[in-house]
């Protein structure tokens, strides 16, 4: 299956995983996207309408126009432009069956959640020189190497650990980005586990009386390249987070263009690199909420290593898919033309190996 062959020979196919005629037709009412029979005549017209338009590259007229030679549908763009903005709703419920039917087995009772964003830009160039986006937070499940979630903002809507809902008894993994005391204790607090990359400032760093962790004095007194130890970090009008601290060394080979980057950083930034940021720089330091009677520190930093698959997953949706930005500025239109790519990609998501290598058989390094 391809872009492509979704509006051709794979379509019925992509009509029953979606429900069939009848379910499409139940939710597309459900949603309000499909009311009454005026020009479209029924649910599986309309949606192969949209897809056509927000997977195609032509615009309104032109789709329009291609609608009405192959048969589908007499619409003029206008008429296209109203049907589309009533969609978003019911394509978003389509994203959330097909991320249900996918949902992956728990892996020795866990499931593993890799959370990351991706982003577009808003369309026009006032939007480019404001920087003005359109951004999607993720779940990606594994064993399933599966797309579990998504959520859709602008660019106010800040990467959050717990933005997307928990799955009780899931681990969940994420970047220096994740790095969000309070919101991981949200996480804690619905069931999930979380292991996230930090930075040696990111936190304020106590041991369990409430005094500072000297975390750098720490990774420099390290003999063996590893530490695995508790650590408290401190939150404002709470009390400070529980957590276990698993740091490991940057084999030889990579050392000197770690410095190098935290320098380039210091100088961007307008400031001297200090000698604990050069120290730090050396090594991976990771936060935790798995205990050690059921993760070794080889485990913790094997599932760190499992992060690379979800930027492979963004891959897909950018190259295989074309994700794109979306025409216009108006957020009633973007949001239908942004999730329409993320149903294709589910859609493609169970032949994906025809289409490129597949990272399941690459290993988790």
């Amino acid at each position: 299956m391809t872009p492509d062959s979704l509006l051709e020979d794979d379509w019925r196919a992509a009509v029953e995983r979606l429900g069939g005629a009848a379910g499409l037709a139940a939710s597309a009412a459900e949603t309000k996207a499909f009311v009454r029979p005026r020009r479209v005549s029924g649910a599986v017209e309309l949606l192969r309408l949209v897809l056509a338009y927000c997977l195609g590259h032509r615009g309104l007229r032109a789709t329009s126009a291609w609608a009405a030679a192959s048969g589908l549908v007499d619409i003029s763009n206008v008429g296209l432009l109203y049907r589309l903005r009533q969609c978003a709703d019911w394509l978003a419920l389509l994203v959330g069956q097909l991320l249900a039917a996918n949902a992956p087995p728990q892996s020795k009772g866990r499931l593993i959640r890799i959370i990351d964003a991706t982003t577009v830009l808003q369309a026009g160039e006032a939007a480019k020189r404001s920087n003005r986006l359109w951004r999607i937070h993720s779940a990606f499940d594994l064993p399933a190497e599966r797309f579990g979630q998504f959520v859709l903002t602008d660019e106010h809507g800040g990467e959050q650990i717990d933005r997307i809902a928990v799955v009780p008894g899931e681990i969940r993994i994420g970047d220096a980005i994740y790095m969000q005391p309070d919101r991981i204790a949200a996480v804690q607090a619905q069931g999930g586990d979380i292991l996230v990359r930090s930075g040696w400032r990111n936190g304020r760093w106590l041991q369990a009386d409430g005094e500072p962790f000297e975390l750098v004095a720490t990774l420099r007194a390290a003999t063996t390249g590893v530490v695995d130890c508790p650590v408290w970090v401190g939150r404002k009008g709470d009390r400070p987070l529980a957590l276990r601290l698993v740091a490991v060394r940057k084999p030889e080979a990579v050392l000197a263009e770690a410095r190098r980057k935290a320098r380039r950083q210091a100088k961007k930034s307008g400031y001297q690199v200090s000698q604990e940021t050069l120290i730090a720089a050396e090594w991976v330091i990771l936060l935790t909420s798995l205990g050690r009677e059921a993760y070794s520190t080889d485990d913790i930093l094997a599932l760190y290593r499992l992060r690379w698959r979800v930027e492979l997953a963004f891959k897909r949706l950018k190259s295989l898919v074309g994700l794109r930005p979306p025409p216009g500025k108006d957020p009633r239109t973007a949001r239908p033309f942004i999730l329409a790519h993320l149903l294709l990609l589910l859609l493609l998501e169970p032949r994906i190996d025809a289409l490129e290598d597949s990272p399941r058989s690459a290993s988790a390094g």
